[in-house]
């Protein structure tokens, strides 16, 4: 081959060589910076979870507040008619002890109109009381949805926060106002930004930014606003007169649904920003965290790699199972951290909705040793029974053998339903429940429990108990709440000499009215309004958290019914009322 040839082709060799070196790096840099960023967002992702988390485990700590305080009877009582100066401030006082103890940021009722009548922050210059928030959107949904939620900037007092608020309802059910909890998140912001430079937003549905970790973020326009949505936003004034400025982003590359890297312009100028963004469903709001991604040397080490691929397709392959190895690993992790936050959600869900039935087994639990004591005599006594019965059966006295199976028999079917009633009443009920039953029945129940009890404190009981006295509810937790109202009596009655419990069930106009009077000296005037409230109660610390009450009264309300208490001579005296039920047909 002449020798310019062999020129040629060697410069072609050595040219497409250095073009496919070229192209190889430069391929394998592009990819390992795309790689990084995927990887640091996923990174990203997982991080915005927690972070989600958080701010849900917040929000969910005060979902519930609002709907327990609805069932004030005070509260329920002062909006029946005009509120004066003496209920006003005695309304205010209230919430203002009940905000520090929740330690939510305020407290306030409103009345049917939406004026707010009373509020914890009375004390201030920014008060709400005598304000009117009727226009506010979620006065609106508690009217017609018996709750609502709305994040907005305080008309009165400027301050940004999440309402979240309850309808007020007499036994009818009528709408009688709102009680509403505000939340602030400044702490949240702060605990974002500390030793943090990922910028961390929230936004609503109208992509307007209202919680921000940096300066600047807040009250930014992701998305274009409509005229109409100007309309709304004027006519709810949820950001009163914050000015809304849009935020200009650009998108460079998507790697999945909810994550991309995005030009920006914010408040420092513009940068390329990884944007994660996470849906919040339940609020209607969406979580966004930019961050500004790392390339490291790992890409020139990528292009010196992927150069290589040309001389070592073994290197090549090694790389990619390594690469394969780590994603595998990522993978895994982000699956035991979605299993971990799963599992952490339904412990909170089942702490939440086992709240009734932690203060029946509390309950239970206080019973337990007295019945255990019931229980051991009569199995001493078969034991010895049985010996006897043995020794009647060796001596072929049969008619006196069966007379002595008669009263093992009947201690037999005692411990049976002394057992069977534990069963029933730990059993778990899930609430909701409206058979038919005998009211009658559930005193039976309740007493056949507390019986030990009563007879160790040689308690007198009286009963008049109309039967059948036929209601709907749910059996188990109607006893609940007769137990309850028991061990009340018998704590009250614990240092008194004469020990007197009476229970009747009479009928009414429409209704059935169960009542448990005792001797105990009653209960102070000053705390008759105050026994159903949630952490009341006038025992000794460590004797009780003040929830049992509360407890039956909401079971009470559940099933349609009511639960009051007042004094008599001699004790106190607590009704329960419920709606009479057809009689079963025979």
């Amino acid at each position: 081959m002449p020798s310019p040839l062999r020129a040629l082709r060697l410069g072609l060799i050595i040219l497409l060589i250095l073009i496919g070196t070229a192209l190889s790096a430069s391929w394998a840099m592009q990819h390992a910076k795309r790689q990084a960023m995927q990887a640091d967002a996923r990174r990203a992702s997982e991080q915005l979870t927690l972070y989600a988390n958080g701010l849900h485990t917040l929000i969910e700590r005060y979902r519930a507040l609002p709907a327990v305080l609805a069932l004030d009877p005070q509260l329920i009582d002062a909006l029946r008619g005009p509120v004066g100066e003496p209920l006003q401030r005695v309304l205010n006082h209230k919430l203002e002890r009940i905000n520090g103890a929740a330690n939510s940021s305020t407290l306030e009722l409103l009345d049917h109109t939406g004026l707010a009548v009373a509020a914890s922050n009375w004390r201030l210059p920014t008060t709400y009381v005598g304000s009117n928030y009727g226009f506010r959107p979620y006065f609106k949904q508690t009217r017609v949805k018996g709750r609502g939620s709305f994040y907005a900037v305080g008309v009165t007092s400027g301050v940004p926060g999440y309402f979240l608020s309850s309808a007020v309802t007499d036994e009818q059910g009528r709408f009688l106002g709102a009680m509403v909890v505000k939340l602030e998140f400044p702490e949240l912001e702060r605990e974002w930004r500390q030793g943090n430079d990922d910028v961390l937003l929230v936004s609503d549905a109208r992509g307007i930014t209202f919680i921000a970790n940096q300066n600047g973020w807040r009250y930014r326009e992701l998305l274009p606003l409509s005229d109409d949505d100007r309309a709304e936003l004027a006519q709810t004034r949820q950001y009163d007169k914050q000015p809304l400025i849009p935020l200009q982003h650009q998108l460079l590359s998507r790697f999945d649904e909810r994550s991309t890297l995005r030009r920006v312009k914010g408040p420092e100028g513009s940068a390329d920003y990884l944007w994660e963004s996470l849906p919040l469903t339940t609020e209607g709001w969406t979580l966004h965290l930019l961050r500004k991604p790392q390339v490291s040397e790992d890409a020139r080490n990528a292009a010196l790699l992927g150069a290589a691929v040309w001389l070592s397709l073994a290197f090549a392959v090694l790389f990619v199972s390594q690469r394969l190895r780590i994603a595998r690993l990522r993978q895994r992790s982000r699956e035991e951290l979605t299993r971990l936050v799963e599992a952490r959600t339904r412990e909170l869900r089942t702490a939440q909705e086992g709240l009734v039935q932690s203060a029946k087994l509390a309950a239970l639990g206080q019973m337990s040793a007295a019945l255990a004591h019931e229980i051991n005599q009569p199995l001493t006594t078969q034991r010895m029974q049985l010996e006897t019965l043995r020794l009647l059966l060796d001596h072929g006295r049969i008619e006196q053998a069966r007379q002595a199976l008669e009263p093992l028999e009947h201690m037999l079917t005692r411990m049976a339903a002394l057992t069977g009633h534990l069963k029933t009443f730990a059993r778990n009920s899930p609430g909701g429940l409206r058979e038919r039953l005998d009211l009658a029945g559930v005193v039976d129940q309740a007493l056949e429990l507390m019986d030990t009890r009563l007879r160790s404190e040689q308690v007198e009981v009286a009963l008049y108990l109309a039967r059948p006295a036929w209601v709907r509810g749910d059996a188990i937790r109607l006893e609940q709440v007769l137990i309850n109202l028991l061990r009340n009596a018998l704590d009250a009655m614990l240092d008194k000499p004469y020990k007197r419990l009476e229970i009747r069930i009479e009928a009414g106009d429409g209704q059935w009215r169960l009542s448990v009077l005792d001797s105990g000296g009653g209960i102070a005037q000053a705390d008759l309004a105050k026994v159903f409230d949630p952490f009341f109660t006038t025992k000794p610390v460590g004797e009780g958290l003040g929830l049992g009450l509360a407890i039956s009264y909401g079971i009470v309300h559940e099933a349609g019914g009511q639960l009051q208490v007042d004094n008599l001579p001699g004790g106190a005296r607590f009704t329960l009322t419920l709606p009479r039920d057809l009689e079963p047909a025979c």
